[in-house]
């Protein structure tokens, strides 16, 4: 038997959802498991590739986790080139870089090593370098006329979901608008979940990148694109991430909670790609691009307030949310707000600010956020719709 096989966890959650997935077949194969990192070299091997681009960020290489993936290649007789200049939030620029190395070193198969910065920036080098042109072109769904090479992806963060998406999203260098790059052709082959990787995640990482799985799991189960199987992710992330986001970053050491965050993530991300987000992405995008506040930060500022302003349509779905988590709301008390107070109390104890005046936003600034949010695409699949004072009343409640 393959060193990398094991028993499929996306398999595992189909079969029990037989009746509500029809013939539903995932486009990534997943290898979960401690240690499967060093499959890599044999996973890469199956696709054929020869010459391996590695794309990465320099933390990821300061704590050896690029070395084992090296080591893994070689000995799979493949040859590997590591681009390690991958920042938080990467832009064109790094896109750019990214695609000229790997046209130098002529690659033909892609790993992306990290976080969701390092798959996203990989994910861009694929359009690329595949079919030419620049990001921009790409701004959308389907535009991606050729081909794509195929790619690995191993998270070290249990956050983004990036591995389960056929999404790049890149920053325009310039503008710093994010650019929403989809195409089935980007979806990555294999997912290598393996909790090692995320052991070494600084408390303040596993923090923000926590909360945006959880926020990935409480948005996808109420948009307006939901369907069988982007429910049957939903509730299985939240039910992992609720459970464990506590523990792991109480019990950094402790494998069993950092894997079930890295599987509930990888189960949100796949949630996203079945139904989308909603209005916290589209509030949390432009803190980000206009004050540099970490994506999860923004993201748990935010969430509590849409939840509630979403109470009116999502009371049945978000009571659903509640019992996975073995919760109820108290006497006279709405499952809206039941779950805002938890998702607030997850954010406190991960020690994030929990107001936008706690993270240097001033209040002048709320009108042109909300001009900006309510261009963001994710806001356009929330359940409930939002106009541009929805959301300068939703920046002011979060102030």
């Amino acid at each position: 038997m393959s060193s990398a096989a094991v028993h499929n966890p996306v398999e595992s959650l189909l079969e029990r959802y037989p009746h509500e997935v029809g013939d539903y077949e995932p486009q990534t194969r997943v290898v979960f498991g401690p240690g499967k990192i060093d499959c890599v070299g044999e996973l890469a091997a199956e696709t054929g590739g020869r010459r391996v681009l590695v794309v990465t960020d320099p933390h990821i290489v300061a704590v050896g986790h690029v070395a084992r993936a090296i080591s893994s290649l070689r000995s799979a007789r493949l040859e590997p080139f590591v681009f390690d200049r991958v920042d938080e939030n990467p832009t064109t620029r790094h896109v750019d870089a990214c695609t000229a190395f790997a046209r130098e070193a002529r690659i033909d198969l892609i790993v992306g090593l990290g976080g969701g910065s390092s798959m996203d920036c990989a994910k861009g080098c694929n359009f690329l370098l595949t079919n030419g042109g620049r990001m921009h072109d790409y701004w959308g769904v389907g535009k991606a006329a050729k081909p794509m090479l195929p790619m690995i992806a191993a998270p070290t963060t249990a956050g983004t979901g990036s591995e389960a998406q056929s999404f790049a999203l890149i920053a325009d260098e310039v503008t710093h608008q994010k650019m929403a790059c989809g195409d089935k052709k980007a979806a990555c082959r294999v997912a290598i979940l393996d909790p090692q990787l995320a052991a070494t995640m600084p408390v303040s990482v596993a923090a923000a990148t926590g909360i945006d799985a959880i926020s990935h799991a409480v948005e996808t189960s109420v948009t307006t694109r939901r369907n069988s199987v982007s429910q049957m992710f939903s509730r299985e992330a939240w039910r992992l991430l609720a459970a464990n986001f506590t523990a792991s970053l109480g019990e950094p050491d402790n494998p069993d909670a950092r894997g079930a965050m890295l599987l509930g993530a990888h189960f949100a991300g796949a949630a996203i790609e079945n139904s989308m987000l909603g209005a916290t992405h589209a509030c949390a995008n432009p803190l980000t691009a206009t004050y540099g506040i970490t994506h999860g930060v923004a993201i748990g500022v935010m969430l509590p307030h849409v939840i509630r302003f979403n109470m009116p349509i999502a009371a049945a779905d978000y009571a659903d949310l509640l019992a996975l988590a073995g919760l109820a709301p108290n006497p006279g008390q709405s499952p809206g707000e039941a779950l805002a107070h938890l998702i607030a109390e997850f954010v406190a104890a991960s020690r994030q600010p929990e107001r936008l005046a706690d993270c240097g936003v001033e209040r002048s600034a709320i009108p042109k956020l909300a001009e900006q949010a309510t261009g963001q695409w994710t806001g356009k699949f929330n359940p409930r719709p939002l106009t541009q004072r929805d959301f300068e009343e939703l920046y002011t409640c979060a102030f």
